[in-house]
């Protein structure tokens, strides 16, 4: 699968069923050693914009809550 692919799928809970987000919207934390995907940042879902590309609220998921990768979302599991 491309990046390119991932953008527009949804990131889902699967404890609560709670939206999050879209991929396309979040950053990756990338290990600079490994190359290896650390989490995802997803910023808050908010009315206006990012400063800069840079948003001090929201949330980490780290990579390994990844549960499956649908056609059109992504299924992690936090409590």
């Amino acid at each position: 699968m491309r990046l390119s692919e991932l953008g527009e799928k949804e990131i889902v809970n699967l404890n609560n069923g709670g939206r999050l987000g879209l991929i396309l919207d979040s950053d990756f934390l990338i290990d600079e050693d490994t190359g290896k995907i650390i989490s995802l940042l997803v910023p808050e879902k908010r009315l206006g914009f990012r400063l800069f590309g840079l948003d001090t609220n929201g949330f980490e998921i780290p990579w390994d809550t990844i549960r499956k990768i649908g056609y059109d979302m992504i299924i992690i599991e936090l409590d």
